[in-house]
């Protein structure tokens, strides 16, 4: 299973200052020419962006659907993470409206807490099982690095190569557990670098979009070098998916609204055919996927960002086919980090769980066809993230100052509209 975990998700919740919005227009009523009054006027918050819901619930159901069956075309179809970090800065952008440091405080709130729940089950997990200073001789390292589950400007420190757990959780569980942390790392020094990216997007647009690309292009063929042990992932992953970040920013400051809507569907599928062409070129391949080719994943997840945001449709409410799926939407998109977090050690749980029915000989001679499918594993693995939403997701509840609900899929406000 690969350690990186891409993500479905830039961390907005469903307080009304983190999520994109249309602003609804006062009612003017019929024979005037001017709107009522301030005081008059029925106040009315943020409307939610349906549209950019929906692209994070598909991100957050092809991460998981990913990271079970590990089929290298599905980051191909949807690359969940250019799309989340380019709905991401979008956000970011609106949000620095307001005076910087109060903007990377508020995110910082929001991110840190569940992540800090995950570091104190998973890391006592862990030294439970053996792990410590001794491990790698330096104790005041040790210490110190374990500070990055607190503050992710580095990836957090895991235990390697632990045993299972009762037959329940699978070997190797913490870096399971720990896959999804490179996200929290890159999306927290996004956030630091936004106040800047934004004023640098304002002076000088375009190149400061593709910047991003073109220092990944540099990496790719030498023109420049990663420094250091400690810091070219982080260098990686913003020449990867920064074009994306910047992108989403470019959207919300209306960069893309002044070029011909005739360029965006011109030029993108030349990026990605381009991005493509090198990735099979470059043996891309179940095992082998974009993750592991950055400079064809930012050319790529560029494209199909440009893409998504060139269509982007302003959906206040939703269109009547996909009415149906408010609720599950509403649910993904309100306990994200929640799922981002512990869903890889839920696959491990599932599929751990799975394989021991190979035990029973009636089952191995009878159906073995059904214990080697994935879908009763992905299945059971929705069912363990479920149970952590319920267990852990009221730490997103606390981070954004909300009262903790339990399932928070927005029934109870559907339930009080019909009995006003």
């Amino acid at each position: 299973m690969d350690s990186r975990v891409d993500p479905p998700y830039p961390f907005p919740t469903t307080s009304q200052e983190a999520q994109p919005y249309v602003t609804a227009a006062p009612t003017v009523p019929s024979g005037t020419s001017e709107a009522p009054p301030a005081a008059e006027r029925p106040r009315r918050g943020p409307v939610r962006d349906r549209y950019f819901d929906l692209l994070r619930a598909i991100a957050l159901f092809r991460v998981v659907f990913y990271h079970l069956t590990g089929w290298a075309w599905l980051p191909v179809v949807f690359p969940s993470m250019g799309v989340m970090f380019a709905l991401a800065g979008n956000l970011m952008a609106r949000s620095l409206k307001r005076p910087a440091v109060q903007v990377v405080r508020g995110r910082m709130r929001r991110l840190l807490p569940p992540l800090w729940l995950l570091g104190a089950i998973g890391v006592t997990g862990m030294v439970l099982q053996g792990w410590g200073p001794n491990e790698d001789g330096h104790p005041g390292w040790w210490w110190l690095h374990l500070t990055f589950w607190i503050v992710p400007l580095s990836d957090p420190p895991y235990a390697e190569g632990l045993s299972g757990i009762h037959g329940i959780i699978g070997d190797d569980w913490a870096a399971e557990l720990a896959g999804p942390l490179w996200y929290i790392r890159a999306y927290l020094w996004y956030v630091l670098l936004s106040p800047l990216i934004l004023k640098a997007l304002r002076r000088l647009p375009w190149p400061t979009i593709v910047a991003p690309i073109a220092l990944s292009a540099a990496f790719e063929f030498g023109y420049l070098n990663l420094p250091g042990e400690r810091f070219p992932s982080a260098l990686t992953d913003f020449s990867t998916f920064g074009a994306c970040w910047i992108l989403g920013m470019a959207h919300q400051e209306g960069v893309l609204k002044r070029i011909p809507r005739y360029v965006v569907p011109s030029i993108a599928p030349a990026i990605a055919a381009a991005g493509l062409w090198y990735a099979m070129s470059h043996g891309f391949k179940e095992g082998n996927d974009l993750d592991d080719i950055p400079f064809a994943q930012s050319l790529w997840s560029f494209a199909t960002v440009m893409l998504l945001l060139h269509v982007s449709p302003s959906w206040s409410e939703w269109p009547r086919p996909l009415r149906p799926l408010d609720r599950v939407v509403t649910l993904l998109n309100s306990r994200a980090v929640t799922i981002y977090l512990w869903h890889n050690i839920c696959i491990l749980i599932a599929a751990t769980m799975w394989d021991r029915l190979w035990r029973y000989d009636v089952l191995a001679m009878n159906v073995p066809w059904l214990l080697e499918s994935f879908w009763p594993v992905l299945g059971v693995t929705w069912m363990l993230i479920a149970s952590c939403i319920v267990w852990f997701g009221w730490a997103e509840d606390l981070a954004a100052k909300r009262k903790p609900q339990l399932w928070p899929d927005g029934s109870g406000k559907e339930r009080k509209r019909k009995h006003r």
